[in-house]
């Protein structure tokens, strides 16, 4: 049961480069969630829902099928994704269930359930499932990065949002000094001012309440200024993150092929480990290729002969003229 266990984690998680099972799993569940996405979209449309009613609900039953199966495979065989979960199974499932994507993968099959239960406006409930899209960042890179990096950076991240909030309180306020009497309806009161402050510290400026007063406007002019750069901020956050982290995977990456190299040679199974590494870190082939040859001969510098022979490293000649 335990290996019957761990196959279903490697097909669900893992998804090993030459694993076909687990390459058709989520080949198959990235389409599924693709369909989905797209007839709910379409289920929006009147004469198409009219029309393909019955098909639409055929593909939702055995989309909730599937999907259940799915999450209740994740949430059983997960205790095998971390060395020793298996001796407290009950608490790894549990942990597991509070993740992210855990909770993801409820979300794209609770509504149908519910529905049984309780009265849900169907406007509601198809929103809700457009929520399934959310499912495909498993399987995107570069959505697992930007993942990592608003991870990562949560705390500035945090920070730029709460001086962003400050000051859409305080220029809220300044504008309400300044044009309440003069607009009342629009600037009657702070809270209604903030419509037109968020409008101006994201440099939106829908143009439907604007300032009339000279000092309005004058104030209206700095802010504007100030929203400019706190709306770069965030982005210049992120920017930085991305590049710091993908400069941490190629770091990952030198370091396992500075392993490998440590004796001199380079085995099938140690090729078959940097190749599964660069797919997890989603490294480019080429770049990847490249990385290994610079390093390599930055190792050969250091390592010239065989420690167990004494002969000359082979691959070392090999990179070389290559």
């Amino acid at each position: 049961m335990r290996s019957l266990r761990r196959r279903v984690a490697e097909i669900l998680e893992v998804s090993r480069p030459n694993d076909r099972m687990g390459r058709f799993a989520d080949v198959f569940l990235i389409v599924l969630i693709i369909v989905n996405v797209v007839a709910i979209i379409l289920e929006s449309v009147t004469w198409f829902e009219a029309k393909y009613r019955e098909q639409l609900h055929v593909l939702e039953v055995f989309s909730v099928l599937v999907f259940t199966i799915e999450y209740l495979a994740r949430v059983w065989s997960c205790v095998d994704l971390s060395q020793g979960s298996w001796k407290n199974p009950v608490k790894s499932r549990l942990r597991y269930m509070a993740t992210p994507a855990a909770l993801i993968d409820l979300i794209a099959i609770l509504p149908f359930y519910l529905a049984f239960f309780i009265s849900v406006d169907l406007r509601f409930l198809r929103v809700v499932r457009l929520l399934r899209i959310f499912k495909l960042t498993r399987y995107s890179a570069a959505m697992q990065v930007l993942l990592d990096v608003i991870k990562d950076e949560a705390n500035t991240i945090f920070a730029a949002f709460f001086i962003l909030f400050i000051l859409l309180v305080l220029s809220s306020s300044g504008i309400y000094l300044i044009e309440h009497d003069i607009q009342p309806e629009a600037f009657g009161s702070i809270p209604a001012a903030m419509w037109w402050s968020m409008a101006t510290l994201t440099t939106v400026g829908y143009g439907d309440v604007a300032p009339i007063t000279p000092w309005g406007k004058f104030f209206g002019g700095c802010i504007t200024v100030i929203g400019m750069g706190m709306v770069a901020l965030p982005a210049g956050i992120l920017a930085s993150g991305f590049s710091d982290h993908l400069h941490r995977r190629r770091e990952h990456y030198r370091s396992k092929i500075d392993e490998v190299l440590e004796d001199g040679f380079i085995t099938q199974d140690e090729e078959s480990e940097l190749e599964t590494l660069r797919k997890n870190l989603s490294l480019d082939p080429v770049a990847a290729e490249q990385l290994f040859r610079i390093y390599a001969r930055e190792a050969a510098r250091l390592v010239r002969d065989c420690p167990h022979c004494g002969k000359s490293i082979g691959w070392r000649n090999k990179i070389d003229s290559g």
